[in-house]
């Protein structure tokens, strides 16, 4: 199976199929709208107005299992993400991303690129040790491990990179912009 295979809901409940996105360059991303790396969904639109005319889609999954940082609605959720950071990209049902009832696609997308670490900084040090405290072996299983993960999809259907999110966003930019 490749990611054209799965199908998601949107905010309103109806399948989206993957291969829509066929052709495309893909940033798939769990998000939150109550936590610190919130603030991401600005940057996540900026890079959606500068590139979705060159090939680029955002798919964004709410997700609330990290200390319930998602609460609400996906109506709820969804005038949050416009009326704040004016969000235009595709913003999918709220769902899980780890554990019993995770979404099959990210599953597949652990399962291509998995956890290789939260890279150096303040925000990296601080995300590794509040993670110990929840999962002593965190660094060893390809589970996500908090809000505003991201994975690359190139127009071929590859996952070819995973961003944790304390990956700075220009970086981010960067590799995306590289695939288009």
């Amino acid at each position: 199976m490749g990611v054209y295979d799965y199908v998601i809901k949107n905010g309103k409940g109806e399948d989206v199929a993957m291969s829509d996105y066929k052709g495309k360059v893909l940033l798939i991303v769990n998000t939150a709208t109550g936590c610190g790396f919130t603030p991401q969904y600005e940057a996540l639109e900026k890079m959606y107005e500068k590139y979705h005319d060159k090939g680029l889609e955002i798919i964004d999954i709410p997700c609330n299992q990290f200390a319930g940082q998602t609460p609400g609605t996906d109506e709820e959720i969804h005038q949050f993400c416009t009326l704040k950071y004016n969000t235009q990209f595709p913003q999918m049902k709220k769902s899980d991303v780890n554990g019993e009832n995770e979404l099959p696609l990210y599953t597949y997308l652990k399962g291509q690129q998995g956890f290789k670490g939260f890279g150096f900084g303040p925000k990296a040090l601080a995300m590794s040790a509040m993670l110990k405290t929840i999962d002593k072996d965190y660094k060893n299983n390809p589970n996500i491990k908090w809000n505003f993960t991201k994975f690359a999809v190139d127009r071929e259907g590859k996952v070819v990179a995973r961003f944790e999110p304390t990956e700075d966003m220009k970086k981010v930019e960067e590799f995306v912009a590289g695939l288009l």
